[in-house]
């Protein structure tokens, strides 16, 4: 068992890991952003990433404020877990729609997980919260994910 799992950090300690965290998303989506040819899938990364950039504003806000002001979500959103079916694979310069959305929903999956463990870890602190909110952040943009990945790549039955 990790030490994220167990232990609770200070305020300013937990924040900065999160900002860590979405800055290396940002930069994971921004590195593919620059190999890839195809349009399409440059624009689903773009849209991710701007929502990474979102993230670690407010996250580098409450740096500032001491607290988090923000409009995440108050309840988690089901996701239909296709990381579980969805092989993660390196984006090459030729990766397609289909394969930019399984490697997004991987990124988001990670992210979600790690907000998680923040949030039990935290269990009983005033950060674990801040850590629930955000996990249900981005429990919505998996949702979002795996939504344009069904609407275009799973067949009706």
């Amino acid at each position: 068992m990790s030490d994220q799992n167990q232990v609770c950090y200070t305020f300013e300690a937990a924040i900065e890991m999160a900002v860590q965290m979405e800055d290396d998303g940002f930069r994971t989506y921004l590195n593919a952003i620059r190999i890839l040819k195809d349009r399409a899938a440059r624009k689903i990364l773009k849209d991710v990433a701007l929502d990474e950039l979102d993230h670690k504003q407010q996250l580098e806000k409450a740096l500032l404020l001491g607290y988090v002001d923000g409009h995440a979500m108050d309840q988690a959103v089901p996701t239909m877990n296709l990381d579980y079916v969805l092989e993660k694979k390196t984006l090459g310069s030729d990766a397609d729609g289909r394969e930019v959305l399984v490697f997004a929903i991987h990124q988001e999956k990670e992210s979600l997980e790690f907000y998680r463990r923040m949030a039990k870890g935290c269990a009983g602190a005033p950060m674990a919260e801040l850590f629930e909110r955000i996990s249900n952040d981005e429990s919505r943009h998996l949702q979002e994910l795996e939504d344009l990945y069904e609407q275009h790549f799973l067949p009706e039955n």
